[in-house]
């Protein structure tokens, strides 16, 4: 079953707090498509999101932090593609 997630944030940029917020909220919603949720530390201003393996967000690639609608339709889109998100689907 995929379904593994990476959270990598900085740890100098002290982002744990926000690292841990976006696995909560990921688990919430994809409580039954996820087999894991890892926080990753790391350095340097990183904040990476990846989906079994396959990166879904990159702070400096695209640009500041995900809003939660936008990094749950992409997780969706790795884990559960045929999933309706309710609000989340509403607020493109």
């Amino acid at each position: 079953m995929p379904g593994r997630v990476t959270i990598e944030y900085c740890t100098q940029c002290n982002w744990l707090a926000r690292a841990a917020w976006v696995a909560q909220e990921l688990l919430t919603t994809f409580a039954t498509d996820l087999t894991e949720v890892a926080l990753v530390p790391g350095t340097g201003g990183v904040f990476r999101i990846g989906v079994d393996g396959d990166p879904v967000w990159d702070r400096k690639a695209d640009g500041g932090f995900p809003e939660p609608s936008q990094l749950k339709r992409l997780v969706r889109d790795r884990v559960a593609p045929g999933r309706d998100l309710g609000h989340a689907d509403r607020a493109q």
